[in-house]
Formats: structure tokens, C-alpha cells, sequence
């Protein structure tokens, strides 16, 4: 126990120097984020456990499909089991039985969707619970609090998030009101072992995403999240707004680039300068059927899969690849097993993983070239 506690007292003195840069390639980025719960390398991924769980997967298999980094959301889990059951188990991470580290989402994008917003205003955004249907006040306060308790290594401050397609006007108040909350986040945060990471926000506006990324980078959170993208416009104008925030984002920070998680998008992203991603979509597109892989996605309900009896992708190493043929996955997303959906979602995190070891590994060779990755998947 003793050298245990000492390392812990060193890794606490150390805590402030959180991130540090490896290797540079370009703007591509190899480096490491130190938390309480350990080092992240980056780039990475980070799987989406919203309600505490990876949909259709145990946490040994997350974990064993390479996965160092995990995000939830602490909205979601304040109101159902609520904080006083994840406080009873000593905190997010035992009660999810996760060593690595953790990420929450303070809850944002779902807050202010329209099946849980009821009013937005400076104070916060007043909304319907979904499982009681009362009325609740949430506020930047009330979003750093539940964070605070849950323990996470890194918990995202509240920000307004507008839609795609939005007016300048809307887009204008949210990137106004995410600086007001951010301010209120950061002096509410008080829990020293969990770092902030603020979000910039403006949609497509080029010139209001400088804007946002500058005030955000300004308060000297821990990290720099790019927030609002991925939710309907153009890759053209998403590259373009994640480059326009990279221009004003410190170097010296992690960036965040959240809701992103095509292999495509990523890899662009990674080029620019992004340090790490979460998003569904992984485990989504396996519970639809699809499946990654060097030659695209592959719509495993296809016919033609029926007797090919080759892995999904011979490259991947995952145990779905090593141990399944693409007839038999055929066969169980035909049938509706729920087998075919698990093993989809494993190995779509699985590949996700090993490609983002793989660029590391470029990044530190001075090697990495966006159209040599995509061509060698």
C-alpha cells in the first residue's frame, strides 16, 4: 500500500502539467493527457457511455477492444439512478467498474434539444424531466456540481448548443451565452483532482467561431473542446470551422472535437490538429449492421455476404475477425440476434483503436499523411 500512496502524492504534485505534446507531424499532434485515473496517448477515442454503459457491451469487453477513455453523461446520470446512488458506490468510475480515465458531458446537447427544453435564458435552460415530467432549472452551477461529484477526470462545462441551418442571430446568442456560462462553470468548479475542459461554439460562422475559441481559450481551462459540429452541415463547412477554431485554440492544450466519430472525419480532423473525439457512431452504425473496415463501410445485411467466408476485415485483429466468418455475422444481423449487433459495435470500436494506435505510431516516425492512413486501411 505505502509505494501506492506515494505514487499517488507524485502524480498529485505533477496533476497541473496535464498534457504534454510527444511528437509533432505537421499540425498532427502524438501526446500524452494525464489524469487521476492514468495517461491517455493521443489522438483517441472515447466510446459513449451516456447512461454508465456502452450500449450492448460488458466494460472488460470495451476495454479489451483497446479503448483507454471513456465519456458519459452526468445530466443523464443525476437523474436516473441519481447522484446519491453513484456517491454510495464512491463515484462514477466504481460504480461503472471503469479504472481508466472518464470524461462526462455536462449534458448540453441534450438539455437543449427540443424534447427536454422548455426555455433557454441567461440563467439556464429551464426543462422537462424525461422520467418525471417536472419542471427543473438547470444551470452552469447545478451542471459543475453533479461533475464535481461524479468524479469524472474531466468534466465539459454547459454550453448553448445551436442547430445547423441555424440563423446568425441564434448562432450569435449561443456563442454570447456559452462565454457567460463557461465564466460561471470555471469559478463554481472546485474539485482539484478533475480538470475543466471549456467549449467553443458557432456553428458554420467562421468569424464567430474565432470569436468563441478566443474568449474560451482566454479563461485558461484545462482543454478546449470544439463543440456544435457534426450535426447536420456539410464536411466542407465542417472542416472549415474546426481549422477556424484550431487558428486562435493554444497549442499547449488539448483540443476536443466532440460528436465526431467517422474514420473519414477523423483522420481530417487529426491532419488539423484535434487530439481527441468521442462520438456513437461507432457503436450505432454496428447496431444498424455496418461494419469498418479498410474498404469502407460494409452493410453486413447484404445477401452477398452470405457465403463469404472471410473476415470482416483481415486486417483488424479484433476476435469477431479472428473467430467469425462475414457469412456468420451476415447470418445473425439477418436473424436479429442480438449477437450481431454486439459483435458490429465491439468491432467497429475495435478498428476505431487500432488505427488511432496506428497514426500515433506515424505521428512519432514523421510519417503521417492523411491520403496514405486512408489509403492503407
Amino acid at each position: 500500500m505505502q509505494p501506492q500512496c506515494a505514487a499517488a502524492l507524485i502524480f498529485q504534485v505533477d496533476f497541473m502539467h496535464h498534457f504534454t505534446i510527444e511528437n509533432n507531424n505537421g499540425n498532427a499532434r502524438h501526446g500524452k493527457l494525464k489524469t487521476q485515473h492514468g495517461i491517455v496517448e493521443t489522438p483517441f477515442f472515447m466510446p459513449v457511455a451516456t447512461k454508465g454503459s456502452v450500449k450492448l457491451l460488458s466494460m472488460e469487453e470495451v476495454e479489451s477492444a483497446g479503448t483507454k477513455c471513456l465519456i458519459s453523461n452526468a445530466f443523464i446520470l443525476s437523474l436516473k439512478p441519481g447522484l446519491e446512488v453513484i456517491e454510495k458506490h464512491g463515484g462514477l468510475h466504481k460504480f461503472m467498474k471503469w479504472e481508466n480515465p472518464c470524461f462526462t458531458d455536462s449534458g448540453g446537447f441534450q438539455v437543449l434539444s427540443e424534447g427536454f427544453r422548455l426555455k433557454l435564458s441567461g440563467e439556464g435552460v429551464l426543462f422537462r424531466n424525461p422520467f418525471t415530467g417536472k419542471k427543473m432549472m438547470f444551470t452552469p452551477e447545478r451542471a459543475i456540481e453533479i461533475q464535481n461529484r461524479l468524479g469524472s477526470d474531466v468534466a465539459m462545462c454547459l454550453d448553448d448548443v445551436p442547430k445547423a441551418g441555424d440563423n446568425a442571430k441564434r448562432v450569435e446568442e449561443a456563442v454570447e451565452r456559452t462565454a457567460l456560462w463557461a465564466e460561471r462553470c470555471r469559478a463554481a468548479h472546485k474539485n482539484k483532482k478533475q480538470m475543466l475542459f471549456g467549449i467553443s461554439q458557432g456553428g458554420i460562422n467562421l468569424k464567430l467561431r474565432k470569436q468563441s475559441s478566443a474568449t474560451i481559450s482566454g479563461l485558461d481551462f484545462d482543454g478546449v473542446a470544439v463543440g456544435g459540429l457534426g450535426i447536420g452541415e456539410g464536411k466542407k463547412e465542417m472542416h472549415a470551422a474546426v481549422k477556424a477554431s484550431l487558428d486562435v485554440i493554444p497549442e499547449n492544450k488539448p483540443r476536443y472535437l466532440m460528436g465526431v466519430g467517422s474514420i473519414e472525419e477523423m483522420i481530417e480532423a487529426i491532419a488539423m490538429g484535434i487530439d481527441c473525439f468521442d462520438s456513437a457512431f461507432p457503436t450505432r452504425t454496428g447496431r444498424h449492421g455496418r461494419a469498418f473496415s479498410g474498404k469502407g463501410n460494409l452493410n453486413m445485411e447484404n445477401t452477398k455476404h452470405r457465403f463469404d467466408l472471410n473476415p470482416i476485415d483481415e486486417n483488424c485483429g479484433c476476435f469477431v475477425c479472428t473467430n467469425h466468418t462475414r457469412a456468420y455475422v451476415h447470418h445473425l444481423v439477418k436473424t436479429k440476434e442480438e449477437n450481431g449487433m454486439k459483435y458490429l459495435s465491439y468491432h467497429n470500436i475495435f478498428f476505431v483503436n487500432k488505427l488511432l494506435e496506428k497514426i500515433r505510431g506515424k505521428i512519432g516516425e514523421n510519417d503521417f499523411k492523411k491520403e496514405k492512413i486512408l489509403k492503407e486501411l
